[in-house]
């Protein structure tokens, strides 16, 4: 079995914090996404929620990051192989900006499905 490389991996948690830091600095609508993250999980502290809606509530959460982080991928990576000369790089853009829409509204959605009793018996 081979053998792991401490400093290879501390290098690759290295790279991979920095990818975040640029796109939390560059990128409002991720850090939206960060603060509305952080609101429902102290509020899913707050309101002790059961484990299966925690899972639930991490995983939209995750979700919405996650795609967020592959449209700012898609969005360099368009701007750098075509710089808005073409047709389909607004449409690229537009569809990925919509996928996020998507999935943050299904998230929402998941939230107030799951959070919504808690604060309708207090």
């Amino acid at each position: 079995m081979p053998r792991i490389d401490l400093n290879r991996l501390g290098k690759s948690f290295q790279y991979a914090f920095k990818g975040l830091w640029y796109v939390a600095k560059s990128e409002q609508s991720f850090r939206l996404h960060l603060l509305a993250s952080f609101i429902v999980i102290v509020l899913m502290i707050y309101f002790s929620v059961k484990l299966w809606e925690a899972i639930i509530l991490f995983l939209v959460i995750t979700l919405v990051l996650v795609l967020e982080l592959i449209n700012t991928i898609f969005e360099k990576m368009i701007d750098v192989l075509r710089p808005r000369i073409h047709y389909y790089v607004e449409v690229i853009k537009d569809v990925m900006a919509a996928t996020v829409l998507i999935a943050s509204i299904g998230a929402l959605i998941v939230g107030i499905l799951i959070l919504g009793p808690y604060f309708w018996s207090k």
